[in-house]
């Protein structure tokens, strides 16, 4: 059968983009797969091996629950039906980092199915893209081609640890959805505890499939696989990229072949790797050495336990029971860590100051990580320290800037909100007996704007509480000083 780019099309034919995304998530174990060895990342080069890791003969995997248990928890957490019973495979090829000659994958009989993703679109809208199957497999090692200008390197570390294969159908129809796909997923996997979402540190990959087709077609086109994206926007980039050249061969007569490309992020183009492989060519077989996983009623809902709110429930939750707007509840609830923190300073105060609480961590709390690249759980202020100085801003012992002030004084100390504010003499006056005289003195002498406030020009009260704050030295209420300026003077009119 004939495939799209085989069409003839003119200049003005419109396309439409088909993207499938395959997202490997590397677990947070502390061992790998197959093998009792440490993942730990940044060690040397080839030490976090063990005979089986390189293939020796005679050696036997061994599976790591754990493996199981996070593949289940990320399975549960995008609406997958989950497998009674599913079989390790063996994926044969060739590649200088693969030292057994094969990956223990999973295939005709992956551990979670039928699942989905929901995202938000840029103009709000929400689009469901469905999963086709998450599946646990092993890593590969790490070839490394910018060390020795002669020789490519290999580094078995990674070789063996424990990931999760996340494909999606082809539903994904943008570089934006992508990247709002892929900001969904690592928001679940740092969620769910099982993953720490660097992309960097490889941690977190992605492959895509890409096609092209003449808008209202149903058939596929040809399509290419990109891989070698390390960050989110490198994935917009290179989608962009791939399918502007798609389009341009297509338009020019020319016909799409299917291979895999890899992204180069420095000349900000793809190039070819191989040509792309079938399934066949891997000669699936089941893997022999592994027995069956069986998911038990019991232990499926013994995962089903360790499961976390999730963001969208938290996100609600926030809504409905705290009432912070819509746009501060998705922003916290966008990264576990800063939702705990905000939780977590929330217990010390009560629910009451939920809003002044949020404001803080989305100003104050968020400009000082942003600026330092710091992530929530290394910052100097615990929860605790930051229920107080909001405490104290509530009970308007302090003014808006004399909270900032006292925040950046408690950064990188362990000194209470109290103590700084009592140190710099930042506590405001609320004294009715202290601030009435001032407000008498202040109402006397001035007996012009007196007269035109009660003419109506009620806009003289900030003048008449800046003539308070004034000869307060600052010291006082602004609140009380208004509320005492305002019965003074309708008082007397």
């Amino acid at each position: 059968m004939a495939t799209d780019q085989e069409i003839p099309v003119n200049q003005d034919t419109e396309f439409e983009t088909v993207i499938g995304l395959e997202v490997h998530a590397q677990l947070l174990t502390q061992s790998k797969a197959f093998a009792p060895v440490s993942i730990a990342f940044g060690n040397p080069p080839n030490t976090n091996i063990t005979p089986l890791c390189i293939g020796h003969p005679g050696t036997l995997p061994v599976l790591n629950e754990n493996l199981v248990r996070y593949a289940i928890r990320i399975g549960l957490a995008t609406g997958c039906r989950i497998a009674e019973k599913s079989i390790f495979a063996r994926k044969n090829y060739f590649y200088p980092d693969l030292p057994k000659g094969y990956q223990i994958s999973q295939f005709e009989t992956p551990i979670c199915y039928d699942g989905h993703v929901d995202i938000t679109l840029d103009d709000g809208s929400t689009k469901r893209i469905r999963l086709k199957r998450i599946h646990m497999e092993e890593d590969a090692g790490k070839s490394i081609h910018d060390q020795d200008p002669y020789n490519t390197l290999v580094d078995l570390n990674r070789a063996g640890t424990p990931l999760v294969e996340i494909v999606t159908e082809p539903d994904i129809s943008s570089p934006r959805e992508a990247h709002a796909y892929l900001t969904k997923i690592k928001q679940l996997v740092q969620y769910l505890d099982i993953c720490d979402g660097n992309m960097e540190e490889g941690s977190l990959r992605c492959d895509a499939n890409i096609s092209i087709r003449p808008v209202g077609r149903k058939e596929l086109g040809t399509r290419t696989e990109l891989k070698n994206m390390n960050s989110f926007r490198n994935v917009e980039r290179a989608l962009t990229y791939e399918i502007e050249r798609q389009k341009h061969v297509v338009k020019n007569g020319g016909t799409i072949v299917q291979q895999t490309l890899l992204w180069d992020p420095v000349k900000m183009e793809t190039r070819q790797m191989r040509s792309k492989e079938e399934a066949h060519d891997y000669r699936y077989f089941p893997e022999p050495d592994l027995p069956p996983v069986f998911v038990t009623r019991e232990f499926l809902e013994e995962v089903k336990k360790e499961l976390p709110e999730l963001p969208y429930d938290r996100r609600n939750r926030f809504v409905n029971e705290l009432k912070l707007p819509e746009p501060d509840a998705s922003i916290l609830t966008d990264e576990r860590s800063i939702a705990d923190y905000f939780e977590a300073v929330l217990s010390c105060c009560g629910p009451g100051s939920a809003k002044s609480v949020a404001n803080l961590i989305l100003s104050e709390v968020r400009r000082v990580l942003n600026e330092s690249d710091l992530d929530i759980r290394a910052f100097s202020i615990g929860p605790e320290r930051l229920a107080g100085l909001v405490k104290l801003k509530d009970s308007d012992k302090i003014s808006s800037s004399a909270m900032q002030t006292i925040f950046n004084a408690m950064l990188g100390n362990d000194r209470t909100a109290d103590e700084i504010a009592a140190e710099k003499n930042l506590l405001q006056v609320s004294d009715s007996g202290f601030l009435q005289p001032i407000v008498d003195e202040v109402i006397a002498g001035n007996p012009d704007e007196v007269a035109r406030f009660r003419e109506g020009k009620e806009g003289l009260i900030g003048f008449f509480v800046g003539q308070v704050m004034r000869q307060s030295k600052g010291k006082a209420n602004p609140q009380m000083v208004k509320d005492l300026l305002m019965s003074r003077l309708k008082s007397s009119s």
